[in-house]
């Protein structure tokens, strides 16, 4: 194993085992390079790592500290490398997504404050009769973390954050070429934020998968041989709707 994997595992298990809380500051660099039988340099080498997925946060003059160690932020490192997909993969994050959103707004729907979804309503009625793209897929991304933070589990709407990214896209392509997609989004959103105040988990967990299912279908059908969603979506780009649909998910 590379000397920098056995600082990192070394310092993993100071924390893992409580030698190490959330929020406390790592003894400086000799003694614990010593304490642990490590060079310096492996240390350094180790605490840059931990520092770029959220463990270990370096403050200039004053020491390293380990972090709160908040799934939103160990998870924040997720979204990073979510980020890389490519066109052929977002299909298996849509289907991820399918997993967990209507379980998230199944537990939202036992959990979400009354003041909470009160202003998922008022998000329905945010948007313009023809919204833009931008306008509408940031609306969306609104509603569905309204809905995650409301499961009440932090856990679960970290996850969901971080595919926000490649089915935003998604939901951009979709907006682009499908008719109706704007009102079918609408109705659904609807159907979804009254199952929530009506408090029924299993009418909201229904709607978000088929909400969730219709992108992911849509998707399917319009990926080109190569599986490449990007080409036929560009294509529909270039013949410039004076006024494309837009649909969000």
């Amino acid at each position: 194993m590379p000397v920098t994997d056995v600082a990192i595992d070394k310092i993993k298990d100071m924390i893992i085992s409580g030698e190490l809380a959330p929020g406390d500051r790592l003894p400086k660099e000799a003694e614990l390079a010593q304490r642990l039988g490590l060079s310096r340099s492996s240390l350094r080498e180790a605490v840059k790592a931990l520092c770029l997925i959220r463990v270990l946060d370096v403050r200039q003059g004053d020491g390293t500290y380990v972090t709160s160690l908040e799934p939103n932020l160990l998870l924040d490192a997720m979204t990073f490398v979510v980020d890389f997909h490519r066109d052929d993969t977002v299909l298996d994050f849509l289907a991820v997504r399918r997993i967990l959103e209507p379980a998230a707004t199944a537990l939202a729907a036992l959990h979400m404050g009354e003041a909470d979804i009160a202003e998922l309503g008022a998000l329905l009625d945010e948007l313009a009769d023809a919204p833009t793209v931008e306008a509408l897929v940031a609306n969306d991304l609104q509603f569905h973390r309204k809905i995650a933070d409301g499961s009440g589990n932090p856990v679960l709407c970290s996850l969901l954050d971080s595919l926000s990214g490649p089915t935003a896209r998604a939901r951009i392509w979709r907006g682009l070429t499908q008719e109706g997609a704007v009102a079918r989004t609408r109705e659904q959103h609807t159907a979804i934020y009254e199952a929530i105040a009506a408090r029924e988990p299993e009418l909201a967990r229904s709607w978000a998968t088929v909400h969730i299912a219709g992108v992911e279908q849509w998707l399917r059908s319009t990926l080109t041989p190569a599986g490449n969603p990007a080409e036929s979506t560009e294509n529909a780009a270039e013949a410039e709707p004076e006024e494309p649909a837009v649909a969000a998910s």
